[in-house]
């Protein structure tokens, strides 16, 4: 009897062990947010320090001290909470008008502090200096980033007067990577002041080249065809870098998303995958969120509530890559967004080559391909897969097109109906190569058919009309609004003894549009070389007032002040058989 009274309890703990194997950590659901399985109940853990104790331990931290300096004690409000399954307390600290200012996480068994953030980490998590969170870790090693910044110099430098004004331009435009280097590592009232002095200097440089019309005397000194090598083999290695290192960020997912109700008979605005009050399909990521939702279609999808703040050319140009590898429903690796990134790096760079030789020979072609190959933000783009290549693939295949004023007009208005920016060189742009009242009317009627459509996604819509004011309210009329820690136009809302410049930002905003105005204007008459550098002069404006910028956007501008710094003085004429 006693035998077998242990073999049954040996059979039982081995069957709880199995159990207890198999069991699940968290609910499970299946594809359509149906519960299959739950996990056993467990008793919650009594934590080994006390709210007080978790609190002084995060603002030791000299981090925290150093910051909460900025803010009176008084008012001063506290608050940590225990949580049970991670064995870790969560504390944050709110002062008044800032609101949260200091966050941060205490491993309850060690007393150790984990997580600690301050001022705009609090809120964003990519000022938090999170390795490869933007391209992948690969693009981001030193290896590789000084790499690229290396091909830029050697290929494109004027050996022979190493002196010069090209010279400072090639290394002005990669001083930018200094600015990336502190924002790596969460350093961003270092990184953001970091990007004015260098877009300052490329605007001066752009207007002075736009306004004299006259070229650099410099020209590269390796022969086209290293050259043209050289472009080849990054283009390749850009894919590759893309296709097997680098991630998509909500912008790319975006995309996805968009094209996907497009071609399911939707338009993007106002029906992107939700979260709140609607039912989990999922398991929760590292913050103890679930962002699998199941949204109004029926389809279990991940939440990207404000991915619809783009024009909507920026969703139109997802459908080949949606058509060819289709969407899960989540925020996977998103091949259709691989595609999408690599299809309009590709263009980009060919288009610099075809307008290098529209405008300056093979010599100029080879030249401004291996500019865009090797200039590591064209990469760093490339590798996050966002939208930030579409504008600036408009916009050079205009550049190439210029003669053509129905042409010219179309790029202007597929560009600009992206993310908006190239707005803001539509008049530069209808007076080119002069003002003439027939090309004008072409160059309208160009800009209003593209226009129309790539807003005809809105007539997928029951009413139209409806589509229209959503379409404003979720993006210009959010994108206007907006609070941002990415520019120093927004760091009042620290209120941490931080300058306030706001004023100065509408002045220079009053002054940007003045420009896109004065330069339709004058020069009366320009060449497809001042063309490119009053463009590069607008657009380097249009960010430098942006309460909202980031590295991405440098391949926006990229292209013309590549143009204006490189061109020959044959750029200084409009090409024959033109027009």
């Amino acid at each position: 009897m006693t035998r077998v009274v242990l073999v049954a309890l040996c059979m039982l703990a081995l069957t709880g062990t199995a159990a207890a194997a198999t069991s699940p950590t968290g609910p499970v659901y299946d594809g359509k947010g149906r519960l299959v399985q739950t996990p056993f109940a467990q008793p919650p853990a009594k934590p080994r320090l006390t709210e007080a104790k978790a609190t002084a331990l995060l603002l030791g931290v000299p981090k925290v001290v150093h910051w909460l300096g900025r803010y009176p004690r008084r008012g001063r409000v506290t608050a940590a909470t225990f949580d049970p399954k991670t064995g870790s307390w969560t504390v944050g600290v709110w002062s008044g008008k800032a609101g949260e200012i200091a966050t941060g996480k205490v491993d309850d068994q060690d007393a150790t502090v984990t997580e600690a953030w301050t001022g705009p980490q609090v809120a964003w998590k990519m000022a938090r200096g999170v390795p490869g969170a933007f391209g992948g870790k690969r693009i981001n090693s030193l290896p590789v980033w000084l790499g690229f910044c290396a091909v830029f110099l050697l290929g494109l430098l004027d050996w022979r007067r190493v002196l010069s004004l090209r010279t400072l331009d090639l290394l002005v435009l990669l001083s930018f990577s200094v600015s990336l280097w502190y924002f790596n590592r969460g350093d961003i009232f270092t990184s953001v002041p970091l990007v004015y002095p260098p877009l300052l200097y490329l605007i001066g440089r752009a207007v002075w080249i736009g306004l004299r019309g006259h070229a650099t005397t410099t020209r590269a000194t390796l022969p086209v065809w290293l050259l043209l090598g050289m472009a080849v083999f990054l283009a390749g290695f850009r894919i590759g870098l893309n296709a097997e290192a680098s991630n998509v960020i909500d912008v790319g997912y975006a995309g996805v998303i968009g094209a996907a109700r497009i071609v399911h008979g939707q338009a993007p605005y106002g029906h992107m995958p939700a979260e709140d009050a609607l039912k989990a399909c999922g398991p929760a990521d590292a913050d103890g969120e679930i962002r699998d939702r199941i949204q109004a279609n029926g389809r279990c999808e991940t939440a990207n509530e404000r991915g619809d703040t783009y024009g909507p050319v920026s969703y139109l140009a997802y459908i080949p890559g949606y058509l060819i590898r289709g969407w899960s429903g989540k925020w996977d690796d998103l091949p259709a967004a691989h595609i999408t990134s690599g299809l309009f790096d590709l263009l980009c760079l060919a288009g610099m080559f075809l307008v290098g030789v529209r405008y300056g020979g093979r010599e100029l072609g080879a030249v401004l391909a291996l500019a865009w190959a090797a200039y590591p933000f064209t990469q760093y783009a490339s590798n996050s897969n966002t939208n930030d290549l579409i504008p600036p693939a408009f916009l050079i295949w205009g550049l190439w097109a210029a003669g053509r004023p129905w042409a010219r007009g179309a790029f202007v208005a597929l560009s600009s109906w992206t993310k908006f920016s190239s707005l803001v060189v539509a008049p530069l742009w209808l007076t080119y190569p002069e003002r003439k009242a027939r090309s004008a009317w072409a160059y309208v009627g160009g800009f209003a058919i593209a226009t129309a459509a790539a807003f005809s996604i809105l007539l997928l819509e029951p009413s139209p009309l409806h589509a229209a004011r959503v379409f404003w309210d979720r993006t210009l009329g959010w994108q206007i609004g907006r609070e941002s820690p990415f520019s120093i136009w927004d760091w009042r809302q620290y209120h941490a003894g931080l300058p306030d410049l706001h004023l100065l930002q509408l002045v220079l905003e009053v002054v940007l549009v003045a420009a896109a105005v004065g330069f339709a204007l004058f020069p009366r008459r320009k060449s497809p070389l001042q063309l490119a550098a009053l463009t590069a002069a607008l657009i380097g404006g249009f960010e430098l007032v942006l309460t909202h910028w980031f590295y991405l956007y440098l391949p926006w501008v990229f292209p013309f002040l590549a143009f204006a710094f490189l061109a020959p003085a044959s750029a200084e004429h409009e090409p024959v058989g033109s027009g």
